[in-house]
C-alpha cells in the first residue's frame, strides 16, 4: 500500500515519487541521492534499483489509465514543466496535486512499469 507524500518544495517531485514506493520520507531520498533538487531518469532509475524494485528499461506512451500496469513512474508533461508521478492500483498518487482517479492535466504521458521484488 502507498502512503501518499507531497512534494516538500516544487523541484522534489522525484524524491517524493522514490519515497512513497521505498517506504522512506523525502529527506531519506534527499541524503542517498546528495541532491534536493530535480532528479533525472538515471538517478529514479537507480535508486528503485538500489532499494530492490525492477524499474522497466523501455518508456512507453500512455494516453488511459487503463493502459497502465499496477504500479508504475509516470513523467507527465504538465502545463508547467516535466513532472515524476506515480500509479499504483488504480490510483494515482501524484507528489503536487495529491491522490486522484485519473491523470493530472497533460500533454504527453509516458510510464515505467515498477515491480518490488519479493524478499524470501
Amino acid at each position: 500500500m502507498i502512503e501518499y507524500i507531497h512534494e516538500p518544495t516544487d523541484l522534489q517531485c522525484g524524491q517524493a515519487v522514490l519515497a512513497m514506493v521505498l517506504g522512506k520520507t523525502v529527506e531519506e531520498i534527499v541524503i542517498f541521492l546528495q541532491n534536493d533538487r530535480e532528479t533525472t531518469l538515471a538517478e529514479m532509475k537507480r535508486t528503485f534499483r538500489e532499494h530492490g524494485v525492477h524499474i522497466s528499461d523501455e518508456r512507453i506512451a500512455v494516453q488511459k489509465k487503463e493502459q497502465l500496469p499496477p504500479l508504475c513512474l509516470l513523467s507527465l508533461e504538465t502545463p508547467r514543466c516535466w513532472h515524476w508521478s506515480l500509479y499504483a492500483d488504480g490510483t494515482f498518487y501524484d507528489p503536487e496535486h495529491g491522490v486522484m482517479s485519473d491523470f493530472p492535466s497533460a500533454n504527453r504521458k509516458y510510464y515505467w512499469k515498477l515491480e518490488k521484488q519479493s524478499v524470501l
